[in-house]
């Protein structure tokens, strides 16, 4: 698995390509188009949404999914876009129950996590130990509860059931920058 983070919009909201390896040997052909999750498109006008369409062109990713892991503004900006150019796919949030099938990508748990907003939800890759977390949980803080949906006991409660995740889990917030389970364990208030 491979992250790649655009920071977007004015709040500097991560956008994440995650792209698909498919355990290819490194002899395989340059040519072939590989497969990507985009996570949280929050490009906000004309040179965020070419940076990420360049991106993937340049890497020949095709996208077969967009989670999303809240409807805030600042993280769905991007939709639009992405849905002009790659109209059939699929969007997975809160009310998806199922994982679309698609050749060689990895699974994920869609953990809801109310509390910074009540359509919140994690997800969880349990093979590749990674979590991307939109606003639920941030290094060493967590998402604000004083915006319409917000709730801090809904979310501390929420916060338990990402403590239950092994210590070596990647986390990938919403904004700011990656840790482990473990770190927030150890440092953030919060946990």
């Amino acid at each position: 698995m491979t992250i790649k983070t655009f920071y977007c919009n004015p709040y500097r909201e991560c956008t994440y390509i995650v792209e698909v390896d498919d355990g290819a040997s490194e002899h395989s052909d340059k040519c072939a188009t590989h497969e990507c999750i985009i996570i949280d498109p929050g490009m906000y006008g004309e040179k965020e949404e070419k940076r990420v369409l360049d991106y993937l062109e340049e890497h020949q990713l095709t996208p077969v999914a967009i989670l999303i892991t809240h409807r805030h503004p600042d993280h769905i900006c991007g939709l639009e876009c992405l849905q002009t150019h790659f109209p059939s796919l699929p969007i997975i949030d809160y009310q998806t129950q199922s994982i679309p099938p698609f050749e060689g990508g990895p699974k994920w748990v869609s953990i809801p996590t109310p509390g910074h907003k009540e359509d919140s939800v994690c997800f969880y890759f349990e093979k590749e130990k990674v979590l991307f977390t939109g606003d639920t949980l941030f290094q060493e803080s967590i998402g604000r509860t004083d915006l319409p949906g917000g709730d801090m006991p809904t979310l501390i409660r929420s916060l338990e059931i990402l403590k239950k995740l092994p210590d070596d889990t990647q986390v990938y917030p919403g904004h700011g920058y990656p840790t482990t389970i473990g770190h927030e364990k150890e440092y953030n208030p919060y946990l």
